[in-house]
């Protein structure tokens, strides 16, 4: 009779920690996608700025086409970005659109000097600028919030449990590949 008793005991053990993995993953895929909402959130108010920073440029002489052209990637890009679906890649696109614009708008500027002078002007690139250090808080959040998922389904025995209930995948980090580029060093992961 005790043999039952501690039978059931283990089993009822074994239930519960299954259940707590379980519950664990959810909640860390769940973490992932609300990190990755927010990072679409702060490139979307990235893109209300650019309009009127677009508006008070286009006052000027001869506006580039260039920088109205990568504007509007940089919109493109922006609206390709889908808060439901984590997709890395489609955000390094993005944030390259943006690096590519602000480039364009440091031109603008040194053709026209008297813009940069303009109180207009330096208050939407400081907005920009802010922007762009809450966008990379954003995703210093989802990376480190997409590791505490991808280590949730991969350590022993969290990967038993997902792989028989769960079934989720691995996720990939966000990196930015312009970044990347400025270092020698590459670590050999």
């Amino acid at each position: 009779m005790t043999g039952i008793w501690i039978t059931i005991g283990i089993a009822v053990v074994l239930v519960i920690v299954i259940i707590a993995i379980y519950n664990a993953i959810i909640n860390r895929a769940n973490a992932v996608e609300r990190a990755w909402a927010n990072v679409i959130t702060q490139e979307r108010q990235k893109n209300k700025i650019i309009p009127h920073l677009e508006d008070v440029v286009k006052d000027y002489k001869e506006f580039e086409q260039g920088t109205l052209t990568k504007v509007t990637e940089l919109r493109s890009a922006l609206q390709g970005l889908d808060s439901g679906k984590v997709d890395t890649a489609k955000l390094e696109q993005a944030e390259a659109k943006t690096g590519e614009l602000l480039k364009s708008l440091n031109v603008t500027v040194e053709n026209y000097p008297e813009l940069k002078a303009s109180e207009t002007y330096q208050k939407l690139m400081r907005e920009i600028t802010d922007q762009q250090e809450n966008i990379g808080a954003a995703i210093r959040i989802f990376n480190q919030n997409v590791e505490d998922f991808n280590n949730g389904i991969e350590v022993f025995p969290n990967s038993l449990v997902n792989a028989m209930l769960n079934r989720k995948e691995k996720i990939k980090t966000f990196s930015d590949s312009q970044a990347e580029e400025g270092f020698e060093y590459k670590p050999n992961i």
